[in-house]
């Protein structure tokens, strides 16, 4: 999985990507300080794979990963060339989901680059610039299927499709938010990589006094909810600053520190169980005495696709997947003790794969 982590700048990106990757990218209070993407790859938290690791006496232990790229600060005008300009926006298009920082406090040593602060124009603004970047790209799709179409009939679909999604853009329509019922329309859509059609986290980025109640009492965290609830998109609450402090600490120390601020879980894992919920993924795990892994894949995947990630010989000789819930192994504590009890269960092709499901690949080639 990659996330792009974008925003206006001085918004707390750079010291967002920092904390979560343990990295140095420069964070400073003036824009554009980041100038080329930086890249950080994060280990996914699952206290499963320790337990795991355990049980088999694993040798090693190998959890789901995400890739971060913290992309430069976007201003008024970027798909003009404007600040940083269209550089920028290109690298958005390599990732799979957005994560954009909004600013959700005040700090008058911290300067904004419109003035004040409102989250709501800060996402509008962001936005456009995706818009209007998309739009251009329509517009050479447009001319190319509309000069193609002469001697090529069928495109008259493609250029339907083109033409409905250029309008709603005009009207201030995301692309995510268009629908379409044939789902040969929407794999074409998805052929596009539109940038607006990426699904976006809102990071409502706060003060620390603000993370007890997750925000419920900041006003800006509360008009960026409303503002993703109309946009079928996520938020979660975090504090840039605080994360910077703990990424570092031992898990101990952490969850010390966290519980002092009334809070149980870090942004970081967060960000993680919201980027998860909101493209759909999940995670089964397999485990023996050589390697305990995490292994991350859509929900609704059937087993033969789920082996598939672990190596394309595993999907094309398929035979059964010995399967076992994790809770079930966790309590009972060996896995011969759960297929006493008869809840190791032999699966075949059309088999949903659920999270947390400990399998067991049978295969021939």
């Amino acid at each position: 999985m990659k996330l792009g982590i974008v925003g206006l700048p001085n918004v707390g990106k750079s010291t967002l990507f920092n904390s979560m990757t343990l990295s140095k990218a420069e964070a400073a209070n003036y824009p554009f300080c980041t100038i080329d993407p930086n890249i950080g790859i994060v280990t996914v938290p699952d206290k499963r794979l320790d337990r795991l690791t355990e049980l088999y006496k694993s040798a090693k232990t190998t959890p789901a990963v995400i890739e971060f790229v913290d992309i430069a600060g976007l201003v008024k005008g970027a798909s003009k060339g404007e600040g940083l300009g269209n550089k920028f926006l290109s690298h958005i298009r390599e990732v799979d989901a957005i994560v954009h920082v909004v600013r959700c406090f005040d700090d008058e040593n911290v300067v904004h680059v419109d003035g004040n602060i409102n989250p709501v124009r800060d996402i509008e603004t962001i936005n456009l610039e995706l818009m209007f970047s998309d739009m251009e790209i329509l517009e050479r799709r447009i001319a190319k299927t509309t000069k193609s179409l002469m001697g090529n009939k069928s495109l008259k679909k493609e250029l339907d499709i083109l033409k409905k999604l250029y309008t709603e853009l005009e009207n201030g329509v995301c692309a995510r938010a268009v629908e379409f019922d044939d789902p040969d329309d929407i794999a074409f859509v998805n052929t596009l990589d539109l940038l607006t059609s990426k699904p976006v986290l809102y990071a409502a980025n706060v003060a620390d006094n603000d993370l007890a109640d997750d925000g419920n009492s900041n006003k800006n965290v509360m008009a960026v909810r409303e503002y993703a609830s109309k946009d079928n998109s996520e938020v979660f609450v975090l504090c840039a600053k605080i994360e910077e402090e703990i990424s570092e600490f031992e898990n101990d120390e952490k969850a010390e520190f966290l519980a002092d601020l009334g809070v149980s879980s870090s942004g970081l894992e967060r960000l993680i169980s919201a980027s998860y919920k909101l493209l759909g993924l999940i995670s089964y795990l397999t485990s023996g005495p050589d390697e305990t892994r995490a292994w991350t894949i859509k929900n609704g995947t059937k087993a033969p696709q789920a082996a598939g990630k672990i190596h394309t010989d595993f999907e094309r000789g398929f035979i059964r997947a010995e399967v076992v819930a994790f809770n079930d192994l966790d309590r009972l504590g060996s896995y011969n003790a759960a297929r006493e009890q008869g809840l190791v269960r032999s699966e075949g092709k059309e088999y949903v794969v659920k999270d947390g499901d400990v399998i067991l690949f049978r295969f021939n080639v």
